[in-house]
């Protein structure tokens, strides 16, 4: 079976696998010239995307922060509730002390749990400016997100305008391009695919324009100009490495 599949691909010329090559090239060169039309906007709808994701965590934060800060003004009232509840207990026990002894130690449990409750009120103070603070804070991240959700709504219909208008066309080329590269055997289109990827206009295959190479516009000898025309191997550019077909090849006068 290997033998018959290398047999087949034998049968293609050199001329042919020339011709093929710039067929393919013209094919994505196409696609090329979509994406291009679609310019930056998949990167622009990416790029809000994760800016919108990263407001959301930054909220989702805030909000917990605020529900933190909640609890703990919740649990200061309780700390004061609790050192009233033993001031009122000592100044009971103040009416029954028996020497002075007693009577000290029960005025300074009354001393510390006023401390108690001026810390707890102090924090609890703290912990409403913080919480205003961050109330603030989401006020504006809301306004923020609003505005860059907009933005992500507007990006997306543009895009996908521009999709749907050439979308079939698109299909219709990167289908074609499949069934050319099926032509080509596989170390000949992971070259191209190589030059073509290192190639800055994206051409792998290009064709002889006033003696000069087609990418790099570096003069080609007479005696490689004559190779090229008779077809007889791939030869390529020894500037920049793309392949080169002579004009008629490539359908041009």
């Amino acid at each position: 079976m290997a033998k018959e599949k290398q047999s087949a691909e034998k049968e293609y010329t050199v001329e042919e696998k020339l011709s093929t090559l710039y067929q393919l090239q013209t094919m994505v060169t196409e696609i090329d010239k979509i994406k291009t039309l679609r310019g930056e906007l998949p990167l622009e709808v990416q790029d809000l995307e994760d800016e919108i994701a990263g407001l959301e965590t930054r909220l989702s934060n805030y909000q917990t922060d605020i529900k933190e800060f909640d609890q703990s003004v919740v649990d200061q009232k309780n700390k004061i509730a609790e050192s009233t509840a033993l001031i009122e207990k000592y100044k009971t026990q103040l009416d029954n002390v028996r020497n002075n002894r007693e009577f000290d130690n029960l005025t300074k449990e009354i001393e510390f749990q006023g401390l108690e409750i001026e810390f707890a009120e102090k924090k609890i103070r703290e912990y409403g400016e913080s919480a205003k603070q961050k109330q603030e804070e989401i006020a504006q991240l809301a306004d923020n997100l609003d505005g860059r959700r907009a933005d992500l709504v507007q990006k997306r219909g543009e895009l996908e305008e521009i999709i749907s208008e050439t979308k079939q066309e698109e299909e219709k080329l990167r289908e074609k391009a499949k069934k050319l590269e099926a032509m080509v055997e596989p170390r000949l289109l992971t070259a191209f695919k190589r030059i073509r990827k290192g190639a800055r206009n994206g051409l792998a295959v290009v064709y002889i324009q006033r003696d000069a190479c087609g990418g790099c516009f570096n003069k080609i000898p007479p005696q490689k100009q004559m190779d090229i025309k008779l077809r007889k191997k791939i030869i390529v550019c020894e500037y920049c490495g793309r392949i080169m077909i002579d004009p008629e090849l490539a359908g041009v006068e």
